[in-house]
């Protein structure tokens, strides 16, 4: 009989390239195989953009979670639509400050969850890191899953990094936050950053990934995307180009990908 591990190993098809892997190897990750950093590497050559977007959600990620955990004093982090681990994870980063955080990922990928099994894991003795297989169309399923691990009734901070846009109908976007938000606490945070349509280069490479075969990304406006924090306080410094966000380089500069933390009152 085969070990389970070597059942995982079996699913994870190295020569087909992957998604949520190929986003891996664009942040700097090694959890991809050759087929992906080859398909990563096609996608990159019609919009380069997409590649300085994924390094710098992760720093932002980063940014964000150690404000939140570090001087919000948030302890619970809910990660809709992770994606698949890659390096300072929301789990690492905030367990790092805080060792007692629980952390509940969510992704609705198989392939992710395969992946997740032998990678996520609570980097301390009194953390919990978990992952619920769920589509963030299913809010109501979240919030029952992750209610067996997070407490509603204090404050968590609920996390959508770079998901949003394979949504076309932004008052769908708009009725998923709404939910999620809906269902915390006061003094819970909600992290959003998206790609925006704010310049010609980015609109441009965008089309060509949907007409060379990829899964289209709607790119939004930052005035749409600040409509997802209605009834929520900005953190300084607002809805900024995420490189912009309390960035750790002083020579940071703007791309074409928008985010903010907000404060349910």
């Amino acid at each position: 009989m085969a070990s389970p591990d070597a059942e995982l190993t079996a699913k994870l098809e190295p020569e087909v390239p992957h998604a949520a892997r190929i986003w891996n190897y664009w942040m700097g990750g090694k959890d991809n195989f050759q087929s992906d950093r080859a398909a990563g590497d096609a996608v990159a050559e019609v919009y380069p953009e997409i590649v300085v977007m994924a390094q710098q959600s992760r720093k932002f990620l980063i940014q964000a979670v150690r404000h939140l955990a570090a001087e919000a004093g948030i302890r619970q982090f809910l990660d809709i639509g992770t994606g698949l681990p890659t390096m300072q994870n929301t789990h690492e980063v905030a367990q790092a400050i805080t060792p007692d955080a629980r952390i509940v990922y969510v992704d609705n990928d198989p392939m992710v969850l395969v992946h997740a099994r032998a990678l996520l894991s609570s980097t301390t003795s009194e953390g919990v890191t978990t992952y619920v297989p769920a589509d963030y169309h299913d809010p109501e399923t979240i919030l029952a899953e992750a209610a067996q691990t997070l407490d509603f009734d204090q404050p968590i901070a609920v996390m959508f990094m770079g998901v949003m846009g394979y949504e076309p109908d932004l008052n769908v976007v708009r009725s998923i936050v709404t939910t999620v938000m809906g269902a915390t606490a006061s003094g819970s945070h909600l992290v959003l950053w998206d790609g925006t349509d704010t310049s010609p280069e980015v609109v441009f490479g965008a089309n060509r990934l949907a007409e060379s075969g990829g899964v289209p990304y709607i790119l939004r406006s930052p005035e749409q995307l600040a409509s997802c924090f209605e009834g929520l306080t900005l953190v300084e410094p607002g809805l900024v180009p995420i490189p912009l966000w309390r960035p750790a380089d002083p020579d940071a500069v703007a791309i074409d990908a928008y985010g903010a933390v907000g404060r349910k009152p």
